[in-house]
């Protein structure tokens, strides 16, 4: 049986004031305070593909660079990041995180997760990514990696985040960018600036994207006392 609209009524504005403490609370960085970088990438390709091997290298490079490594806990490239993260990480000194979508089809999280937090919704999974994240490297996916990098690419263009790299590795992002370019900032009426496509930073391979992320890490250690 439907609610009645004065229950629907309190139903939402508890809601609404849920959310705005949400939104106040995740203003406050995690404990610890070092510096993750958050991989993004499809579940679908395994360990044999090259892409994998890429990624595991990536994440291997950064571990030992002293970054945490945060992917969505999953099979496929998620996997390579996390498996990266433990093997760049023979003294257990930084964290191997997955952050999971509970859904029916999935599994649990992959071998090489070492601190798993599960989400029932996506819009708080993400939240989470950003709460937690210093920089972003996305690689191959489909659909799901495709809204998570765009949802950070607006994050930049609204400054909700700021001095936070996102970097795309290889050619279908770079295609991505490039049709932004085309039929947002360079419409007849411009429905982005071109300073907002310039947000992402494309490369072609891991190698480039671990030299940006380096030499942030640096700067941001260089930077204030968080």
């Amino acid at each position: 049986m439907p609610a009645d609209p004065q229950t629907l009524e309190t139903v939402d504005q508890a809601l609404q004031e849920l959310w705005s403490a949400i939104s106040e609370l995740s203003r406050i960085r995690p404990a610890g305070d070092g510096y993750r970088v958050t991989l993004f990438g499809s579940a679908r390709l395994g360990p044999d593909h090259p892409t994998y091997q890429d990624v595991r290298r990536l994440a291997e490079r950064l571990s030992r660079l002293g970054c945490d490594i945060v992917t969505g806990g999953g099979p496929g490239l998620m996997q390579a990041a996390n498996e990266g993260s433990v093997i760049g990480d023979p003294d257990d000194r930084h964290q191997s995180v997955g952050i999971r979508i509970d859904l029916p089809f999935e599994q649990g999280a992959n071998a090489f997760v070492e601190k798993l937090h599960t989400h029932r919704t996506f819009f708080t999974r993400l939240h989470q990514f950003v709460r937690l994240s210093n920089a972003y490297v996305v690689v191959a996916g489909g659909i799901g990696t495709t809204l998570e990098a765009v949802m950070v690419w607006q994050l930049l263009q609204v400054h909700h985040l700021k001095d936070v790299p996102l970097v795309l590795v290889g050619p279908m992002w770079r295609d991505l960018v490039a049709w932004a370019r085309t039929h947002m900032a360079e419409a007849e009426i411009p429905l982005a600036s071109a300073a907002d496509i310039r947000l992402p930073s494309c490369v072609d391979d891991v190698d480039q994207a671990a030299e940006l992320i380096q030499a942030h890490r640096e700067r941001w250690l260089a930077g204030p006392p968080r």
